[in-house]
């Protein structure tokens, strides 16, 4: 029988629960979305309600359109202080892990944070998010069936924007972006417009699910570990495997796969407002390739929901292989086999030493014929 988890991760597990319980409605986390995503709130369920696992962070996977922070401290008149490098959002309970929080909260009074490179932090603003597929035909070209949750910014940076991508005409308007008369040329120059040190790039990117797990012990950290590789999540791993107390780890398993990633650079900043450097018909094509990811990126989740609860069913009994007998991993099996095999050598080399020790005549007796 399996020992109970331990009292902290309980603890941890009943304050995260009771968060997910409220409504809909009424629940909040640091993410630009607010809520936890529609598209794996069944997988979190499902994981939650295993009696070693409880869910910390999550995001289903989404693709966004940003402008990026500012790469330098601006210290306001009178201030003089440095900066404590941007806000990354914290939070308990499902809180998106991408960890986007409101702009410029958390700096110190008197002066703006600066962000890391191609981070959001420092100023930084959403210009589009959508959690789902972005439909690929416009109103101009005949309003799409398929509805995406999606949000727009209004321009006050609080991710409080339209929710579809209704009335949009073009790729660069549906994206946030606005576009230049004049082309390249007039794009080039309002770049180079722009001071060295002070350019802010706007950033197209895709992310697929992001899934932090807490578990109550190394052999159910392996178990959602297991699942999540195996699955197509080859970027996962899991922290903290020891304990610095006297209770037993409990693992944290971070479940992410970098290879469906997507991140390209489409715009700037210029006098407060975001150019478009790309033409139109590589912004749709941005579009398709990552509604093509959402696709992979679904079937995995998917596939890591199937393992899971195969998985699940397994823990606790007594795993038996093929003929009925003991069950073994790999490693165990090829060290059997290895020892079988050499085992088998041996038993062949003495009985040819046997057989020929047989056939060999005695030389005593060959002495005593006439």
């Amino acid at each position: 029988m399996p020992n109970p988890p331990p009292l902290s991760f309980q603890h941890k597990k009943s304050l995260i629960l009771a968060k997910l319980s409220v409504p809909i409605s009424e629940y909040d986390d640091l993410s630009p979305k607010g809520s936890i995503d529609i598209g794996i709130r069944e997988l979190i369920d499902e994981i939650n309600a295993t009696e070693g696992c409880v869910t910390t962070s999550s995001c289903a996977g989404r693709v966004s359109v940003f402008l990026e922070g500012r790469r330098k401290v601006e210290a306001l008149e009178g201030a003089g202080v440095e900066g404590d490098g941007g806000n990354e959002g914290e939070g308990n309970g499902n809180v998106d892990e991408r960890g986007d929080g409101k702009e410029d909260e958390g700096g110190l009074e008197g002066e703006r944070t600066n962000a890391g490179v191609g981070g959001k932090g420092g100023g930084g603003r959403w210009l589009f998010v959508s959690h789902d597929p972005v439909p690929t035909v416009l109103e101009s070209q005949g309003q799409s069936e398929n509805e995406s949750e999606s949000e727009t910014q209004d321009g006050s940076g609080n991710g409080n924007g339209s929710k579809s991508s209704s009335g949009k005409s073009s790729w660069t308007e549906l994206l946030g972006l606005q576009r230049l008369e004049g082309g390249d040329e007039a794009v080039q120059r309002e770049m180079e417009s722009v001071r060295d040190g002070e350019m802010r790039l706007v950033h197209f990117k895709f992310e697929p699910m992001i899934l932090h797990v807490l578990t109550a012990s190394l052999p159910q950290a392996q178990l959602v570990l297991s699942a999540a590789l195996q699955a197509g999540f080859r970027e996962s791993g899991a922290l903290n495997l020891t304990s610095s107390t006297t209770e037993p780890a409990t693992p944290m398993v971070g479940i992410r796969s970098m290879g469906l990633s997507l991140e390209s650079v489409i715009g700037f900043e210029s006098a407060g407002r975001e150019i478009c450097m790309v033409p139109e018909w590589q912004l749709k094509h941005l579009v398709q390739v990552t509604n093509q990811r959402f696709v992979e990126n679904g079937k995995r989740i998917e596939r890591f929901r199937g393992l899971l609860r195969e998985m699940g069913k397994c823990e606790g009994k007594e795993r038996r292989g093929d003929g009925g007998g003991e069950w073994e991993d790999k490693e165990a099996r090829r060290e059997r086999k290895r020892a079988e095999g050499l085992k088998r050598a041996e038993e062949l080399r003495m009985g040819k030493e046997v057989k020929h020790d047989d056939e060999m005549p005695d030389l005593n007796v060959l002495d005593q014929n006439p």
